[in-house]
Parts: C-alpha cells; sequence; structure tokens
C-alpha cells in the first residue's frame, strides 16, 4: 500500500471527500465520489472499498451525531436495530472475499429503479411524519429489511443510504427523520463492514484518515444544510441521487459485461 502523500494527492482526498460527505451525510451516494477519488491515488479496487469505509465511517458518525442534536433522529424505536446492522454488514463483508459482489448488481439496479420511480410519482410522500409504532409482525419484517440492507452494504454498498431512506419512508417517517435515523443505521453497516476490512488488512489508514478528515467537514456541513433547509430539500437531493446511482451503476454493469 502507497504510504505517502504529496500535496496533489491530500488535495484529490480533501476536495472528493468533502464533497462525498456532503452528499452522503444525508442521503448516501457519496461512495460514487469517494471511489473514484481513492482509485485514482493507485490502490487497488478492494483496498479502495475498505479505505473507503474507514472514511465513511468517520463522515457517517458526524451526521450521526449532528442529526441526533437537532432531534432528527428517534433513537428509542431504533436503537435496537444498531447491532443487527452492524453484524449483518460484517458477514457481508467476509462472504464478499468468498463470491463475486457483482452477482447481486442486476437485484441492486432493479431495487434503484424501483425506489427512483416510486419516490418520483408519489410526489407528497414523506412530507409529513404519519410514523406509528409498529405492529410485531411489521417490525420483524422491518428487522428482516434493515439487516438485508445491512449486509448488502458489506457486501456490495452503493444505494444503501437511499434503500435505508426508503425503508424509513415505508413505516411513515418524513424525509427528513427518515434521513437522520438511516444515517444512524448506516454508521453501523459502515464500522461493521470497517471491522471486518480491519481483520482482513486490507485498509490504507493515511488515505483513510486524510479523506475522512474532510469527510467530517463535509458531514458537519451536509447535515446541518439538509436540517436547515427540510423535507423539500432531502426529497429532491434523494432522487436525484439515487437516479445518479442508478446511472453509474447501470453503466459499469452494461459496459463491463
Amino acid at each position: 500500500m502507497p504510504l505517502d502523500l504529496d500535496l496533489s494527492i491530500i488535495l484529490i482526498l480533501f476536495l472528493f471527500g468533502f464533497l462525498a460527505a456532503f452528499i452522503d451525510s444525508v442521503v448516501g451516494g457519496g461512495g460514487l465520489i469517494a471511489l473514484p477519488a481513492l482509485l485514482f491515488t493507485g490502490l487497488s479496487p478492494s483496498a479502495a472499498v475498505a479505505t473507503n469505509k474507514l472514511a465513511g465511517s468517520m463522515g457517517s458518525l458526524t451526521s450521526t451525531i449532528t442529526f441526533y442534536k437537532s432531534g432528527k433522529i428517534d433513537l428509542k424505536p431504533i436503537a435496537k436495530l444498531f447491532p443487527i446492522v452492524f453484524i449483518a454488514s460484517m458477514i457481508g463483508a467476509w462472504i464478499v472475499h468468498l463470491m463475486d459482489p457483482t452477482l447481486l448488481k442486476p437485484l441492486m439496479l432493479i431495487m434503484l429503479a424501483l425506489v427512483a420511480v416510486y419516490t418520483i410519482f408519489k410526489k407528497d410522500w414523506g412530507n409529513i411524519s404519519t410514523y406509528k409504532k409498529l405492529t410485531k409482525k411489521k417490525y420483524i419484517g422491518f428487522i428482516f429489511l434493515v439487516s438485508a440492507i445491512g449486509f448488502y452494504d458489506g457486501f456490495l454498498g452503493p444505494g444503501t443510504g437511499s434503500f435505508l431512506i426508503f425503508s424509513f419512508l415505508l413505516i411513515g417517517f418524513d424525509f427528513l427523520k427518515a434521513a437522520g435515523n438511516a444515517k444512524f443505521l448506516n454508521f453501523a453497516s459502515n464500522i461493521g463492514a470497517l471491522v471486518m476490512f480491519l481483520m482482513l488488512g486490507q485498509i490504507n489508514f493515511i488515505y483513510g484518515f486524510t479523506m475522512g478528515v474532510a469527510q467530517i467537514i463535509g458531514a458537519i456541513v451536509g447535515s446541518k444544510f439538509a436540517i436547515k433547509r427540510g423535507t423539500n430539500y432531502v426529497r429532491v437531493l434523494f432522487i436525484v441521487v439515487t437516479i445518479s446511482l442508478l446511472a453509474k451503476n447501470t453503466y459499469d454493469y452494461f459496459t463491463n459485461n
């Protein structure tokens, strides 16, 4: 792994780390920006993914704290899900070394398309919170859903933020609280995968911490901006990022096959 940092590398990691965290702090999708930057530095694809989890964990923790301080995270109903998503992501990160992660890409593309289409055409969705305590059956179903997303984040990753937000919208949260709650669970999946990548020794710590500092700054700015602008801003950003994820990953899938 490269251990030296020249000024150009520092600038790349800071600029793209900030931009990635600004977007990722609200609706996810930061990997679209961060991963190409890490690959540009010369890291292998596996090392870039692992290093991105280190930087992303720093950013997601920061945005989680910011959302929580602003009262945009319903900690009590979702705190029990944290260890479940953490473990699911660890398992996903481990299995990715046994299987080809591209096997999940067609399903991911279909799910992103459905999320985008549903959100675009259901115009009043997520404007106000209609969340009520879930029945036991629905809660078990929700546990299964977020566990699957956590596994997916460790195994492949793109679109995790969109899928988590969509999950919270499904049970009645508004866009802003869905974003806050999703970020809390996204932090769980980030550090779950990070722990596994640490055990596998694939992280470039110098690059990861350098980009991570920028992600902390980007997460603070992005989270506060979203909280200030409200649910309409988050909805628009959510749709833009989801469509961008869909376009980028569809292009990659068909050009690499």
